[in-house]
């Protein structure tokens, strides 16, 4: 699925000690056109642990470490809020970025990203690793090829538990202006997805609210409020590739115990189609595809040999984020735009607002 043209490994710095030492880290020591090579952490003292952890260079300092002749590409994976100016900043010394999301925490900062990645000719990719899912590239497929026929609703709901717990310690998810919420963790890959499938969001209205509004600090009796949404509804008005105006109902939840997980309804003039998984604790396994023809007949859809992974983990995420990798190392490597960038960040990041807007004011919301 990959075609780069490659003379050496692109030497490779991540920021994040989560999900980017969790995941990513141990995709790129798989991959055939990136190599890891630094860590950064702000934490100066976190270096001699991460060093003989990781077995990477440490950096603490974001300055020196955009400056650095022995780096060609930065995989940003820290907390939404210091996403942004770390990013411009990494630019500015051009190098080549892979984006967590939600990119940033304003479709202006993306749109700054933008204009800077272009004026250096660099390549900004954004991990919405869905795009890599087997499954997920077979729904593609399915409505590419019109097999449903005209399109006439689609149902997205996606109710985790993964914040219902109210002892669950307070952090920078429970804030908003920091980036946290449902909206930026789920909505961001959700909004994408439709994008995707169907094609442009052009309305909205919608409803975010706090279900759980205090948490505690950890290991601490002290009470912080909680700013950030655990629950957002929104309906959509989805034009594809003929104009056609499609509703579509979607219901993501952060505090949903025992939850039905994700589930994705489309229903058309052909036949009905359903991508669901009640896995929890894995976000890409457990997913199963199903069918349903005019004749009410129904059937389980394995994904084309084509998009299988060539090796897969314990920890479903790393597989596909690989993918992404390779993507973005094509991307360098060719001197091309790359798929899933800034501009479905931006995307997605405008359907999140429009969303947030409608909620406060009551009423729909063009985009």
């Amino acid at each position: 699925m990959t075609n780069i043209n490659i003379s050496r490994k692109l030497r490779i710095a991540i920021a994040g000690l989560g999900f980017g030492k969790k995941i990513h880290l141990e995709a790129l020591k798989e991959s055939d056109y990136l190599i890891p090579t630094t860590i950064y952490h702000y934490k100066k003292e976190k270096g001699p642990s991460l060093e003989k952890e990781t077995g990477l260079n440490f950096y603490h300092d974001w300055g020196k470490l955009v400056k650095s002749k022995d780096i060609d590409g930065i995989i940003i994976a820290t907390s939404p809020e210091s996403r942004f100016k770390l990013a411009k900043e990494a630019l500015e010394n051009n190098k080549h970025l892979l984006l967590e999301k939600p990119v940033a925490l304003t479709s202006e900062e993306i749109e700054e990203l933008q204009r800077i990645s272009l004026i250096n000719n660099l390549s900004v990719c954004v991990d919405f690793e869905y795009r890599a899912v087997p499954l997920f590239l077979q729904t593609k497929k399915i409505i590419d090829e019109n097999i449903l026929g005209k399109i006439y609703l689609i149902k997205l709901d996606w109710l985790m538990g993964s914040r219902s717990d109210p002892k669950r310690a307070w952090n920078w998810y429970s804030l908003r202006e920091k980036g946290g919420g449902v909206i930026g963790a789920l909505g961001t890959h959700a909004f994408d997805m439709l994008n995707w499938f169907f094609g442009e969001s052009i309305k909205v209205s919608g409803k975010i609210s706090t279900s759980i509004k205090e948490r505690s600090l950890s290991n601490s009796s002290k009470i912080l409020e909680v700013t950030s949404e655990d629950i957002c509804i929104a309906n959509l008005e989805i034009t594809n590739y003929d104009s056609t105006l499609i509703p579509c109902q979607v219901s993501l939840s952060s505090i949903s115990k025992n939850g039905r997980g994700f589930s994705l309804e489309v229903y058309g003039s052909e036949g009905s189609l359903f991508l669901s998984s009640e896995n929890q604790k894995d976000y890409v396994h457990g997913f199963n595809l199903k069918f349903s023809n005019k004749e009410d007949k129904t059937y389980n859809l394995p994904a084309d040999p084509l998009y299988n992974f060539e090796k897969t983990w314990s920890d479903g995420r790393i597989a596909p984020v690989k993918r992404i990798h390779n993507l973005w190392a094509e991307s360098i490597n060719n001197q091309t735009p790359v798929i899933p960038g800034l501009s479905e960040g931006l995307t997605s990041q405008r359907v999140c607002e429009a969303i947030r807007r409608s909620s406060e004011s009551g009423i729909s919301i063009k985009i």
